[in-house]
């Protein structure tokens, strides 16, 4: 099973979105499952409130397990973070036309941009462009 087929899968068995992003990539973020669960758990339905979408939180926590030097005395690698969330936020817009939940699902305006599925989809498929050269 890829990558893609394991975070829908995750979906479809009741993680949410930014849950079934973050846990696809445990094994490249070096978390264990639950975990991983258990803190991407409030970023779904766009933070609880269809703000920022969950795969956005997702994505932002494989970043910085992935990125971040972990260095508590002298971290460096904030911008190298941002600048990566930078490039997948703009091509996420790019392709979704936002990276609000409420927008996404077309909640005020009826118009839905993408499923939850392709969010996932479209977020694993960056994080693997991006960060694991896929």
């Amino acid at each position: 099973m890829d990558r893609k087929e394991k975070a829908l899968s995750l979906h479809k068995h009741g993680f949410n979105c930014a849950q079934s992003v973050a846990c696809s990539f445990c094994n490249v973020m070096g978390t264990d499952p639950e975990t991983t669960f258990r803190l991407a758990e409030p970023f779904g339905f766009g933070l609880g409130a269809m703000e920022t979408c969950g795969v956005i939180s997702g994505m932002a926590m494989v970043v910085g397990m992935k990125m971040s030097d972990g260095n508590l005395d002298d971290p460096k690698t904030k911008r190298d973070c941002y600048k990566m969330m930078q490039q997948l936020i703009s091509e996420f817009k790019e392709k979704n036309g936002s990276i609000v939940c409420r927008e996404i699902k077309g909640v005020d305006t009826g118009n839905v941009l993408r499923t939850c599925d392709g969010c996932i989809e479209d977020a694993v498929a960056l994080l693997d462009k991006h960060l694991l050269g896929l």
